[in-house]
C-alpha cells in the first residue's frame, strides 16, 4: 500500500477487523452504526488499495481470506488499544451515557425489565437502551449487545457475570381448578399414569415432559413424574394465563406467578415441595469479557440487582 493512501485507511482497517469478528456485514455495519452499503464500500476501497481479496462471501456467510486475516490481526492490538484510550478519557466523567444494547427472554423481559426501565431512563438522562426481547440464546459479541440477563443455573464461563437475585421454580393453581379436581398431597398424584390432574409445562426439545421434586422434609425421598395436560408452551406468560383460566396446574418461574399468587388469582400447590432443575436458580447479567466497561453498564447492573432483589419474593 503507498505511504500517502495509508492516512485515509485507517478506518477502513478497523472495519475490516470487526466484519472478521462478526462474520456479517449487517452484524458489523450495526456494531459500527453505519449503512451496509457503507460497509461494503469500504470494504472494496480497501481491497482495492491492497491489491488483493480480503474477505471471502458465500450465500451463507462471510469470511477473511488470509490476506485479509493477516491484515486485520496486524492492526487488532492497536486498535484495540486506542478503544481503550477513548473509552477512559470518555469515562472520566461521571455521568453514564451512551447507548446500551440489552436482550432478556420474553417473559422475564416483560414482566421484570421493561417495569423498571423508566425509572433508570430518568435518573440517567444520558443513557439510552436499545432492548431486544428474545427467547433464542443470542450471541453478544456477534449480535453486538453490551449486556444480557439471563434466567440460568450458571453463566457461560467465556463472560463476565454479575448475579442480580436469586429465582426459584413454584407450582400453582387456580382456586377454581384446585375446588374442582382437589388439591395434590403428593407429587406422585400429578403422574400421567395417575390421570389425576392436568400439568401445564415448559416443553424442552427431545425431552419426555417429566417435573422433579425434592422434600423439605429430610425424611421424604425426592421424586420424579412424568406429566401431561392440554397445554404446553415454552412462555411462562402463556403457562401462567393458562393456569388463571383453570386449565391445569402449571409449573413456573417465581418471577411468573408472584403477581398472581399476591392477587389471589393463583395458589401454591405442593408447597411441602421444591421443584428443582426445570427453571435457573438466579438472574444474571452478562457481557462479553473486555479490559473496560462503560459506566452506563455498572450503573444498569446496580439498578437492576437492587430493584431486583427489593421486588422478589412471594
Amino acid at each position: 500500500m503507498e505511504a500517502r493512501r495509508i492516512d485515509g485507511l485507517w478506518s477502513h482497517m478497523h472495519w475490516l477487523t470487526v466484519l472478521g469478528d462478526l462474520g456479517s456485514y449487517t452484524a458489523a455495519a450495526q456494531r459500527l452504526g453505519v449503512s451496509k452499503a457503507a460497509m461494503s464500500q469500504h470494504i472494496a476501497d480497501l481491497e482495492r488499495a491492497a491489491g488483493v481479496p480480503l474477505v471471502s462471501r458465500t450465500t451463507r456467510s462471510v469470511r477473511l481470506t488470509e490476506a485479509g486475516q493477516q491484515l486485520a490481526d496486524a492492526t487488532r492490538g492497536a486498535f484495540e488499544q486506542i478503544e481503550r484510550g477513548l473509552a477512559g478519557v470518555k469515562d472520566l466523567a461521571t455521568t453514564p451515557r451512551g447507548l446500551l444494547r440489552v436482550t432478556a427472554p420474553v417473559a422475564l423481559g416483560r414482566q421484570q425489565i421493561v417495569p423498571r426501565l423508566p425509572d433508570f431512563l430518568r435518573a440517567h438522562p444520558e443513557v439510552r437502551i436499545e432492548l431486544v426481547l428474545n427467547d433464542q440464546v443470542l450471541s453478544l459479541a456477534q449480535e453486538g449487545f453490551d449486556l444480557a440477563i439471563r434466567h440460568t443455573a450458571r453463566p457461560p464461563e467465556t463472560h463476565v457475570a454479575w448475579t442480580l437475585t436469586t429465582t426459584r421454580s413454584v407450582l400453582v393453581a387456580s382456586p377454581d381448578y384446585l375446588q374442582r379436581r382437589g388439591r395434590p398431597q403428593h407429587p406422585a398424584e400429578l403422574a400421567t399414569e395417575r390421570g389425576q390432574h392436568d400439568c401445564l409445562h415448559y416443553p424442552r426439545p427431545g425431552e419426555t415432559p417429566t417435573w422433579q421434586f425434592q422434600p423439605r422434609q429430610a425424611a421424604l425421598a425426592p421424586v420424579t413424574v412424568a406429566v401431561r395436560g392440554p397445554l404446553s408452551a415454552n412462555n411462562s406468560e402463556v403457562l401462567r394465563e393458562a393456569a388463571i383460566d383453570g386449565l391445569g396446574i402449571a409449573l413456573l418461574p417465581d418471577f411468573s406467578a408472584q403477581a398472581a399468587l399476591r392477587n389471589g388469582a393463583l395458589e401454591a400447590v405442593l408447597p411441602q415441595w421444591k421443584p428443582v432443575g426445570s427453571f435457573g436458580e438466579f438472574l444474571f447479567a452478562i457481557r462479553p469479557y473486555s479490559p473496560y466497561v462503560p459506566r452506563a453498564v455498572h450503573a444498569l447492573v446496580a439498578y437492576l440487582r437492587t430493584t431486583l432483589q427489593a421486588g422478589f419474593g412471594t
